[in-house]
């Protein structure tokens, strides 16, 4: 902290330095202003967003198919299937498709896709309700969510008081190594 000067001073002082005069605050009174190699803070910046998408996950949706009359051997399989999917992060469609005289008891394929909610209900949070549309009966599930009010909220810096008309206040940054 180098306190409150004109802004001709600031900048004499930021060119002897061979570094810039930034603009951190401008809406404060009085303006607050670093001197840096704003350079090598862009270069910074650019290699932390591309970190930070390179450590993005994204996630897929996986579709698993049943039929009313799949057996429970048969859904055991699906539901280890299911459960891997949802460990790696992504949501599960589960659907449901009825086929020729099936469309005559849907109830028995909404209870099937009901029966498999239940088996998963702490092991999933179910994103879209079970509805029918046509011949298929689906829903979405996806990972179970994480509890909130776990981390505090960054505290808040307050800036600026009374200053002379003109005058700036200045922090000065780590200098580049000099070669």
């Amino acid at each position: 902290m180098l306190g409150v000067m004109p802004t001709s001073q600031a900048q004499r002082l930021a060119d002897s330095q061979g570094l810039d005069l930034v603009e951190i605050t401008p809406n404060a009174v009085p303006p607050v202003c670093k001197i840096m190699d704003y350079g090598k803070f862009r270069y910074e910046e650019s290699i932390r967003a591309k970190k930070a998408r390179k450590a993005q996950k994204s996630t897929q949706v996986k579709e698993i198919k049943f039929h009313p009359g799949t057996d429970i051997g048969d859904l055991q399989h699906k539901l280890k299937q299911i459960r891997e999917f949802l460990g790696e992060g992504n949501k599960v469609r589960l659907s449901l498709q009825f086929r020729g005289r099936e469309n005559a008891h849907r109830d028995i394929g909404e209870d099937k896709i009901a029966e498999v909610l239940e088996m998963l209900k702490d092991e999933c949070f179910v994103e879209q309700a079970p509805k029918t549309d046509g011949r298929v009966h689906f829903c979405l599930i996806g990972p179970p969510r994480a509890k909130k009010g776990g981390a505090p909220a960054k505290p808040q810096i307050a800036v600026g008081s009374a200053a002379p008309a003109g005058g700036i206040q200045i922090s000065v940054g780590a200098r580049p190594p000099q070669a």
